[in-house]
């Protein structure tokens, strides 16, 4: 979701392409289906799937000639019913149709003719599905980037003109590439007002319209594209029906609606289900800290290193190993990732010898996201808690950050591990109780995957050390159980001792408990914490997800040199 609120919905999953390096090469892969349609005019709706996710492959900035495709088909069961059988057969005539009017392949699909139970039937559902590669600095984003810029209106009529609407797609693509377009929505059922109301959601900003009446608004027009430009004058193909502003309102022709209003019942329809702000029971906002801690004196290890090994273990379930690899490469580390067998017990022991070598020869321990043992049995990390506490594993680590001034970091599942093993806020591994802190189930009661603010509050950590208290950045969060929970006098303590070195913040920088910003619920809005000397470090945003051209429908800073830090802490 988009914006300084991540309220506007994406239409296209853009994606950089898993590399060693830098590249700006992407794929972007968009959906189209309307079921209302479907289930009135099953050929109309499939050819009008196909050219919608052309249309929102062409908005993001990617080539509907570069697509191809690929269709979920799911119909009740046909039985002897040529009325039945009429269903899939018009759904697939349409697709066909769509592809070759606009010259477009479908690679692969899915179908079934399973959906009834008794009486119940599925309607016609042929979802399309297409894929394109681009370049990562040309991909665009739908949420109105600015008040002031003209909003532009691109119609279409595939059905009716499918060259007319090829037509349209290369004038749009043509002015995403110059720089023409700033943000673009593809309209479907809810019409113009849809487009328009969830452009300005993501960082509410909204819009005044004098082109079109409000009867053109609601219709469903399918397959065109509005537009926010850069300049005063629509591309080929569009007309400027109206203005950005910085009112949270939709203005058509000197009528005038609050935004704000439907935001709410848009917003609230699940609320009682799936809760999205402030949890049940939690303390306010005025109960929070602000916690800002400054370190005196910095620590030094006794031996530098000019490029610091870093062991990354990797356990059945791990699966950030590949970006944090990279991250730490790029601040100038040599990563060793270790995969740990137990399949069998020879494999185990085998691992336990391995690591307890590599901690020997590293200068730091890195552990990275995942899911490890599948977070079971009850409860998240106990696979990596369980093999560090091994005798020799943990004599290995306790001699690394004792005797060899090493760090440890943890991040998300590393983190759960850190903090099951008293690595956090203690600084070494003990057999932990209920009055030790823990990180626990989000309050929400499901995983949590966004991007959230984060305020550094301390600079005890070698890690933090090329971060400064007070600085805001973006970073990734996907777990299910970041919540972290403590006695409320020892988390002071770590607040006054500067071991709460990060906290979730909400738009103007501020601690809070509102889930929208905090969404585990973590008490004092704690997102990362450190040993009593800072050299271990848990946190669970997923700093390694940083890189060039990422997050880009979000504003903010997404890099977060904790990495640069550690090494720094060898080298300078």
């Amino acid at each position: 979701f988009g914006g300084r609120f991540q309220d506007t919905p994406a239409q296209v999953m853009a994606a950089k392409l898993p590399v060693q390096g830098e590249t700006s090469a992407c794929s972007g892969m968009s959906y189209a289906f309307d079921p209302y349609l479907s289930e009135q005019n099953p050929f109309r709706a499939a050819y009008l799937a196909v050219a919608g996710s052309l249309a929102k492959l062409s908005a993001a900035g990617f080539s509907h000639r570069d697509a191809y495709l690929t269709f979920q088909e799911y119909f009740e069961k046909l039985r002897c019913d040529p009325c039945r059988w009429g269903k899939p057969a018009a759904a697939l005539l349409g697709a066909l149709c769509a592809q070759l009017d606009f010259s477009v392949a479908a690679i692969g699909g899915k179908d079934s003719m399973s959906g009834s139970f008794e009486e119940l039937d599925v309607p016609p559902t042929l979802v399309s599905f297409a894929v394109a590669p681009g370049k990562a600095e040309r991909v665009i984003s739908p949420e109105f980037k600015a008040a002031g810029n003209a909003v532009a209106w691109f119609p279409a009529d595939p059905l009716g003109d499918s060259q007319g609407f090829l037509a349209m797609l290369d004038a749009v693509e043509a002015a995403v590439a110059a720089g023409e377009i700033r943000s673009a929505w593809t309209v479907g059922r809810g019409g113009i007002a849809e487009a328009l109301f969830k452009m300005a959601l993501g960082n509410r900003i909204g819009a005044e319209i004098d082109g079109l009446c409000t009867e053109e608004l609601f219709a469903p027009a399918r397959c065109g594209i509005v537009a926010e430009l850069s300049a005063e004058t629509a591309p080929r193909g569009g007309r400027v029906i109206g203005r950005t502003t910085d009112s949270f309102t939709l203005t058509v022709k000197g009528e005038r609606a609050s935004l704000e209003l439907v935001r709410q019942v848009y917003e609230n329809r699940l609320e009682p289900v799936f809760p999205h702000r402030t949890a049940p029971g939690a303390p306010s906002e005025e109960e929070i800290p602000c916690v800002r801690f400054c370190a005196g004196k910095k620590l030094s290890p006794a031996v530098k290193t000019a490029r610091p090994r870093a062991l990354i273990p990797v356990f059945p379930g791990t699966n950030c190993e590949y970006d944090t690899a990279r991250a730490l490469r790029r601040a100038g580390a040599e990563p060793v990732v270790m995969v740990v067998g137990n399949l069998t017990p020879q494999a185990v022991s085998d691992s336990i010898r391995t690591m307890e070598r590599l901690i020997g020869e590293s200068q730091m321990i890195v552990l990275p996201g995942g899911f490890s043992g599948g977070d079971e049995p009850d409860g998240s990390a106990k696979l990596i808690a369980a093999f560090f506490r091994n005798p020799r594993i943990s004599d290995a680590v306790h001699r690394l950050l004792q005797d060899r001034d090493g760090l440890m970091l943890g991040i998300c599942n590393g983190f759960q591990a850190l903090i099951k093993l008293g690595l956090v806020p203690y600084g070494r591994i003990l057999d932990t109780d209920a009055n030790c802190p823990t990180l626990t189930f989000n309050t929400i009661g499901r995983h949590q995957s966004m991007l959230v603010r984060t305020r550094i509050c301390s600079d005890l950590s070698p890690w933090l050390s090329k971060c400064a208290p007070g600085e805001l950045h973006t970073v990734a969060v996907s777990h299910g159980e970041g919540r972290f929970v403590a006695p409320p006098e020892l988390a002071r303590k770590l607040a006054e001792a500067g071991q709460i070195a990060a906290q979730y913040v909400d738009a103007e920088g501020k601690p809070t408990m509102d889930l929208r910003y905090n969404p585990n619920g973590s008490l004092f809005a704690v997102e990362a914490i450190t040993s009593p000397d800072g050299r271990v470090l848990g946190k669970m945003g997923h700093s390694e997800r940083s890189g060039k051209n990422l997050y880009k429908n979000v504003p903010g800073n997404a890099f977060q040199p904790i990495f640069e830090g550690g090494v720094s802490y060898f080298r300078d």
